[in-house]
């Protein structure tokens, strides 16, 4: 035997090593982060619905969103106007542009026929939900949860963040989540939804396109590939500490104001409520983009 044939150069030496297919080994992640949404929404009904002491928080963020009444309620107002229309722009040109540029039909159709899936499931609970039972919390009777607004915005962003390569899902969690935070913020300040509406359609939501998401991974293996962060500015950690940095801002004005309307406790503010179930949006807005980025990342192919 030669010794050629023992040789071992640099490049020889490294064997190809095994690419697992996108989304394999996650499945199990993809049902509990379904089920988990789920279970979120009938405990977020339950508690603010049913229950006296969750009536009086909603109502009462609800009620105190009129101290931002004027210019911050007529920007709300025009923007909730505009929305429909601009959520549905937003997505129709980045998925018509994502699936002609880059032949993902397959991931177009499952990203679209979820998007349709989510609203229609809010509009089938906001009918069949019962009106708010009387909890001796002055509120109208009428069931608003989950938001529709937040719904379209949610669901809208979620299908870009579905069809969009795996280096481009950081910056498209981050700013799909701040559109959606923002729609439900403006729902509150103009008095249309309470805060649990809005973190209602969240979770409408993610229980909808997750395992949509999951089926887009198994179907779109070739390009559902990910290099990891830093590998295209989209890619960069910034994004992930821009929302990190934004939950633990939300996380210390809600403790805080919570704080500031437990009993024995007292205070000049009136919008201590209203803060709190700000807070409380920007908290589910900004964690599904968290944990939707890391889940995906996970079960993206490596390469």
């Amino acid at each position: 035997m030669s010794s050629q044939q023992f040789r071992v150069s640099g490049r020889s030496s490294k064997r190809p090593v095994q690419e697992r297919a996108a989304g394999a080994g996650t499945g199990f992640l993809f049902c509990l982060a379904t089920i988990a949404s789920m279970v979120g929404l009938a405990a977020t009904y339950y508690f603010f619905v049913r229950t006296t002491t969750g009536q009086f928080i909603d109502e009462s963020a609800l009620v105190e969103a009129t101290e931002l009444s004027g210019s911050a309620g007529k920007a709300s107002t025009e923007f909730l106007d505009a929305l429909p229309v601009l959520s549905l722009a937003i997505a129709t040109l980045v998925v018509v542009f994502v699936t002609v540029a880059r032949r993902r039909w397959t991931a177009a159709g499952i990203a679209v026929a979820a998007c349709i899936a989510a609203n229609l499931a809010t509009q089938i609970l906001k009918f069949f939900i019962p009106d708010r039972p009387d909890r001796g919390v002055q509120t109208l009777e009428l069931n608003s949860l989950p938001s529709g607004h937040t719904t379209l915005a949610a669901s809208a962003a979620a299908a870009v963040f579905l069809m969009v390569s795996p280096r481009w899902r950081p910056l498209a969690g981050f700013l799909g989540s701040t559109f959606a935070v923002a729609t439900g913020v403006s729902t509150l300040i103009n008095q249309w939804h309470r805060p649990a509406d809005v973190v209602a359609a969240f979770l409408v939501v993610g229980a909808v396109m997750l395992p949509a998401g999951w089926l887009i991974l198994r179907t779109g293996n070739g390009w559902n590939v990910w290099r990891g962060y830093g590998e295209h500015w989209a890619a960069s950690r910034l994004w992930v500490y821009l929302t990190v940095l934004a939950l633990l801002a939300a996380g210390a004005v809600a403790g805080y104001s919570l704080l500031q309307v437990m009993p024995g406790l007292s205070t000049d503010s009136t919008t201590d409520y209203f803060r709190a179930g700000t807070a409380f949006i920007v908290i589910a807005g900004y964690l599904s983009a968290l944990g939707g980025t890391w889940l995906f990342g996970l079960a993206a192919r490596k390469r």
